[in-house]
This record gives structure tokens, sequence and C-alpha cells, in this order.
């Protein structure tokens, strides 16, 4: 029986891998040892990325509710409290989408988290 080499294997990895790193500097997109270590540390910043936006973005939410709730003379911790005893079920999300588009309707809301405390 004839012996089976790796090539086709070995040629078919490093292509996929040379791709992932297609448009990286320098000789990162052309040797393949160091374009398999380019796209192993990319693929952790990714990784990182994709938590850190999460995060990101929460921050952003608790800022624009802070905002809004500054205006209406409560802090922010108050407010969300205040929401929670009310039984106003709404996250961060929507509550900063509306502090941003519709001020009155975030009123209202400061107004019954008030209300319930």
């Amino acid at each position: 029986m004839a012996r089976v080499k790796g090539a086709l294997a070995t040629r078919k990895r490093r292509k996929k891998v040379l791709k992932l790193a297609k448009g990286y500097w320098g000789a990162k997109s052309k040797h393949f040892k160091m374009a398999k270590e380019a796209v192993m540390k990319s693929g952790n910043y990714a990784y990182i990325g994709r938590k850190q936006k999460k995060r990101d973005f929460r921050r952003l939410w608790i800022t624009r509710i802070s905002a809004g709730c500054k205006a209406n003379g409560v802090n922010y911790s108050t407010f969300m409290n205040g929401l929670k005893k009310a039984g106003i079920t709404l996250n961060r999300k929507m509550l900063s989408e509306i502090a941003i588009a519709d001020p009155a309707a975030f009123t209202a809301l400061v107004e019954q988290a008030k209300a319930a405390l």
C-alpha cells in the first residue's frame, strides 16, 4: 500500500492561516510562522474586544440615564432603586433611549420612581 504524506493537509492548514493574516504589516502576512502568531494574538484581541464592547455600552447607557436623572433632580442610584420598587422592569438600554428620544416620558418615569420611594 502506498504511503500517504500530509502535504495536502499541511498546505491547506497553512493557506487558511495566511488567508486570515492577509493585510498584516510586513512579513506577518507572508511567513507562516509569523502569520500564525499574529493570527492567534489577533484572535485573543477579538475575543477580549467582544467582552469589552458589552461593558462599554453598559457604561454609556448608565451615563446617559444618569444625565437624564440629574436634569430631573435625582441621582442614578435613587432612580434605579425607585424603578425597582415601582415594579418597572426596563433595561438600561431602553431607559437610555427614552432619556435621549423622549425626555417627557423619562420625566414621567422619574416621577413614578420618586413616588415609589
